[in-house]
């Protein structure tokens, strides 16, 4: 039942954004909606485990500084690679995809839905249930498939994001065992996008 719901579910968010690339449809209308199923399905399928190796407390305050340190990085890497056209055009094309609807709603969609939908699949039902083998493989087959469903995107920025941000999800879910502290550490990285957009995307945020 598990390996449906992870197939089914990479299917569906990789179909997502493919609708929202080529397709031109609305990413709140789509991705986040497939990203609340798949988490609801993978709650469903069982509880992910929440931090059975750290304690709760240092794996949410770890979390949270990790996110913290990933928006540094992707600000700094944003500011080197602002030479580079074609990334500046995919950054700036995330942010177009608010559309103009207000901070609240954007922050409530993405950091308190589409957050924890997709840690939850991902680094919940897929690196602690499903991916198999030792920790280690589990977090690299996981990190594997966040990227190639992100693809679909046709957005460097957004694989660059899913490399980055899964490589440091992952890791987190492999030392503490669960859950909690990727979830927090996705749920302060995207605040902190959506918040104080980076580079030039901040003129159309």
């Amino acid at each position: 039942m598990e390996t449906v719901v992870v197939v089914v579910g990479a299917a569906a968010q990789a179909g997502a954004w493919w609708f929202v690339s080529f397709r031109e449809m609305d990413v709140w209308r789509v991705t986040i909606p497939v990203l609340a199923a798949t988490g609801g399905a993978a709650l469903a399928v069982g509880p992910p485990p929440w931090s059975p190796d750290v304690d709760p407390a240092l794996a949410a305050a770890i979390g949270v500084g990790t996110g913290a340190g990933l928006y540094a990085a992707t600000r700094a890497f944003v500011l080197i690679a602002r030479p580079w056209r074609t990334f500046r055009r995919h950054a700036e094309t995330m942010y177009e995809h608010r559309g103009g609807r207000p901070l609240g709603w954007a922050l409530a969609l993405s950091v308190v839905v589409g957050v924890p939908g997709e840690e939850l699949f991902w680094r919940g039902l897929v690196q602690q249930d499903v991916a198999g083998g030792s920790a280690i493989t589990a977090a690299l087959v996981t990190w594997l498939g966040y990227v190639v469903v992100n693809v679909p995107s046709v957005n460097l920025a957004a694989v660059a994001a899913a490399v980055a941000g899964g490589a440091m999800w992952g890791w987190l879910g492999w030392w503490t065992g669960g859950v909690l502290a990727p979830l927090l550490s996705h749920a302060a990285w995207t605040a902190m996008m959506i918040s104080f957009p980076v580079g030039r995307a901040e003129r159309v945020a």
